[in-house]
């Protein structure tokens, strides 16, 4: 008898999700939250945790205002640390 794991299991080889699925059957990203949080934190005031993400709108709209002047930079880095539903550009969860 052979076994063929499906999407979304555990074990199957899916091209539209490399890293998995999380719990709620939504694609695992290729970025980490945790590097876009530190890039957030120490560079944000740049936009490079959202250039890394993908978000290059956003990233942008900091660079011009120097991350909120560093509030919006620092609130965002916090976020991209605590929250298990960031995405990136192109929709998938972070990876943890």
């Amino acid at each position: 008898m052979s076994y063929s794991a499906q999407p979304g299991q555990p074990g199957a080889a899916d091209p539209n999700a490399p890293f998995g699925y999380d719990p709620q059957g939504r694609p695992y990203s290729d970025k980490s939250k945790i590097v876009a949080g530190i890039l957030q934190l120490f560079l944000g005031t740049l936009g490079i945790g959202r250039f890394y993400v993908g978000n290059a709108g956003v990233g942008i709209a900091q660079l011009l205002t120097c991350g909120g002047l560093g509030f919006w930079a620092l609130i965002d880095g916090i976020l991209f640390l605590t929250s298990n539903d960031r995405t990136d550009s192109q929709g998938r969860v972070l990876r943890g």
